[in-house]
Order: structure tokens, then sequence, then C-alpha cells
């Protein structure tokens, strides 16, 4: 059973913005790897424009989540899972199967691994696509089980694969949009509500889904927040590499602090500095780069009616960039295509990882007679072992992404209400969240609530057929 909250005044913020930077950029990474690389482009191919409006709405619904996810964790220095166990016990098993729901299908591995093949050894070389999919789990496991501080390299690993799909995506835009190509997008950035009638819904929702981080992996910006030290983050531990190091033994609490003038003033600071945060760096940036994305569909395989099968579509662009480019537009674009595909890969396993051991931990007394970090190797380490062996059973790749975004659409439903209700309960009142931010958080809570509806219809449907 969770413990109650001891009490505690909140650290100062002694650090400006950029200090700061990291787990809103960290977050990016876990976007850009499935909805914005491939459902989206696969989208625009196939129906053209009019429905990129879906795309924006999913990353703007998804900020406000991730803004009242952080907010908990400033205040409390808890992960949501811990305060949703404070609700209710059953939240931890509950949770436990949905980031094994969400996430346990290799989808974004089997893509990295084609992607790695074409750029370095070419789409018809060496390997067939299990074994390309071990090596870059291999590399997920050396930047994991290499340094002592894991989250300083998955931070910084982020932001050069960020750097390198934005940039690489602006050189591709240069080249290859036109103004039409530009107004098409605005076109369909305002055409709000429009659905083609000839998409299958499990399609649509699922690119909404992914549009932003997706699920359960939102919730892993609770724990960069923490290592980074950010408000009450600041007085847990850091997850050390059990292979490189000890650590003290992890509060399985959190804390609440009175509202003072001076405590007050430390979480304005805290919270301002946390909206900036995910206003430039998962609003801004994750709007940027989806649109970029679909822009270069739109110019590049929309016109030449073209409609490639999952990652087929990275190799189809690369191809045709060629042509356009010359040479350097086929590495340009595998290279953003295994930057977007591999930040995922990685934030997955290791937000995976320290989800699941920081539910056990807090929540069941056996596991504490092992660290947290020792936690985190073992479920880190089993998850990329699990992920090898669905390898070889070649699913293809979109059909493993849009099985994982129909359970990180349940996860969303689940999770939105649950996050503005203990943010309510458990915050102190000048803490909570005002009126705007309850308002979208009601909002999350009826789009996505509505698409896990339907995935229910759908799955109840097909099992009522058999009988």
């Amino acid at each position: 059973m969770v413990t109650p909250f001891k009490e505690a005044d909140l650290p100062p913020k002694n650090k400006g913005f950029w200090k700061l930077i990291g787990p809103g950029a960290i977050l990016v990474g876990l976007s850009i790897g499935s909805g914005e690389l491939i459902m989206w482009p696969v989208i625009v191919a196939t129906f053209g424009a009019g429905m990129i409006w879906a795309a924006a709405l999913g990353v703007f619904s998804q900020y406000w989540v991730n803004q009242e996810l952080g907010r908990y964790t400033l205040a409390t220095g808890e992960s949501a899972y811990t305060g949703y166990a404070r609700t209710w016990k059953g939240f931890a098993v509950l949770f436990i199967f949905l980031n094994f729901a969400n996430f346990i299908l290799p989808g974004w591995a089997v893509a990295s691994g084609g992607a790695l093949k074409a750029l370095t050894v070419g789409v018809d070389g060496w390997g067939d696509s299990a074994v390309w999919t071990w090596i870059t789990f291999g590399l997920v496991a050396l930047l994991l089980f290499g340094p002592k501080m894991i989250y300083r390299c998955v931070e910084k690993t982020e932001m050069i694969l960020v750097a390198v799909v934005t940039l690489g995506l602006i050189l591709v835009a240069i080249f290859v949009t036109t103004p039409h190509t530009w107004a098409e997008v605005g076109k369909g950035l305002i055409n709000f509500g429009y659905i083609h009638p000839d998409i299958p819904m499990a399609q649509f929702f699922s690119a909404l889904v992914f549009a932003g981080a997706g699920g359960t992996g939102n919730i892993f910006l609770c724990y960069y927040l923490r290592d980074k030290n950010m408000g009450m983050g600041a007085r847990t531990t850091t997850i050390i590499n059990p292979l490189r190091g000890t650590e003290e033994k992890v509060p399985t609490t959190g804390y609440k602090c009175a509202p003072t003038e001076e405590n007050i003033t430390r979480w304005r600071q805290w919270f301002n500095h946390w909206r900036l945060d995910q206003g430039l760096f998962f609003w801004l940036l994750n709007t940027a780069t989806i649109l970029l994305f679909i822009v270069g569909a739109l110019a590049v395989l929309r016109p030449r009616n073209l409609v490639p099968k999952g990652f087929e579509i990275a190799v189809t662009q690369a191809h045709i960039l060629a042509e356009v480019m010359g040479r350097p537009g086929w590495y340009i674009m595998l290279a953003v295509a295994f930057a977007a595909l591999f930040s995922t890969q990685l934030t997955i396993v290791d937000g995976v990882a320290r989800s699941i051991s920081d539910i056990l931990y807090v929540n069941y007394e056996w596991p504490k007679k092992k660290s947290l970090s020792w936690w985190y190797a073992v479920i880190a380490g089993g998850w990329i072992l699990a992920g090898c062996a669905l390898a070889g059973l070649k699913f293809p790749p979109l059909m493993l992404l849009i099985t994982g975004a129909c359970m990180g659409g349940v996860a969303m439903a689940i999770l939105s209400p649950l996050t503005l209700f203990i943010n309510l309960k458990c915050l102190p009142k000048e803490m909570q969240p005002g009126w705007i931010s309850r308002i979208f958080m009601v909002w999350a809570t009826l789009l996505y609530g509505s698409f896990a509806l339907y995935t229910l219809w759908r799955v109840l449907g097909k099992f009522g057929r058999l009988f």
C-alpha cells in the first residue's frame, strides 16, 4: 500500500531554462517514430491532405495531458502511477498490463532495423529483418547499460536524434515542396472535422493517438522530470546503472509542501518552466516535425499515386529523393527514418523499464529485496530479449504499430481523467489546475474515451462473429 505523503518544502529553481531542458525533448523523440514517419504520411499519400487537422489536434490534446502529468510530479516527486494507486491499488496491475499491451510488439524496432539496413548495406543487402532488428536492440542495450547515469545518456542521445530528424526534414522540404504543397497543408489544417469516407476508422484513430507520444508513453515524462531534479523530483533518487554503480534506498512516498508564500513562488517558477518546455518542445516542435513528414509525402508520393506499405514509405521516398536531390537525398531520408524510429525504440525500452519497476517497487513489499535500479535492469533486459524473440515472427511493421496505437488510445482514455482527478484530490488548491486546463483534460477524456469505446465495439463485434 502506498504510504502517506511526507511534508517538505518545494526545492528552489536555481537553474535557467536551457539548463533544465531535456524531458520535453525526450518525449518528442518518443513521438516522432510512428505516427509522424509512417502513419500520417501513409494517410496523406492515400487520401490527400484533407485530414491533417487531426494530426495537429492529436498533438495539441496531448500537450494538456502532459502538462497535467508534469504538474503532479513537480508538486509531489511521485510518478502519476503512484498517484493512481493512491486512488485504487488495482491501477498498479492495470497499468503494468497497459504498458505491455501498448509497447510489447516491436514495430518500432523492426522498422528502425529496416532503416538501418537500407542506410548501411542497401535494401537487398546482407541480413533479414530479424537480424537488423536484433542489431538495433543491441544498440539500445549499449546505450542503457553502458553509462553510469542512464538518464543523461538517453537525454543526449534523444537530442541528437531529434536534431537529425528536424534538420533532415527541413532539407527535404526545401528541395521537394512548392507553394502549392504548403497551400494544401494549410487547407488541411483548417478542414476541421473532415474524415475521408474510405479511411478505416481504426487507421484514422491510430494516427490520431500516435500524433504525440500516445498512451502510457506520456507518463514516461514523470521519471525524466525526477531524474532532471525538477520540483519535488529533486527529493527522489536517480536510477543508476546497476552494472556501474550503487544507489541509495528509493523513497516509496512522495511529498507535500505547505502553501506558504515561498513555496507558492517556487511552484510558479517550476510550473511556468514546465509549460514553456512543453509548449516549445512537445507542442511546437512535435507539430513542426509531423507537418514536415506530411508535406514530404504530399510532395513526393501523392503526385505519383504511390502508397507504400509500412516502413516501405521511407525507402520509397528515399528512392524518389535520390532522383530529385542526387545520392544525398537517399542518405538524408534514411538517416531521418532511422533517427526517428530508433529514438522511439530507445525511449520505449527505457520508459517501460522505469514504469514497471516503479509500479512494483512502490506498491508491493517483495520487490524491495532488490534495488530499484536492479529491477530496471531486469525489466529493460527482458524487454529487449522479448522484442528480439517477437521480431523473428516477422509481423508487418504497420500492423504492429496500429495494434500498439489502439492499446495506447485505450490507455489515454483511462489516464486522462485519472490525472485530472489526482491533481484535484492530492495537490494543494494553489497548485491545482485552473479552469482552462480542466476543460482541455475533459476534452482529452472525451476524445480518447470515444476511441476506446470504438475499439471495444470492434473487438466485441469480431468476437461475436466467431459464434
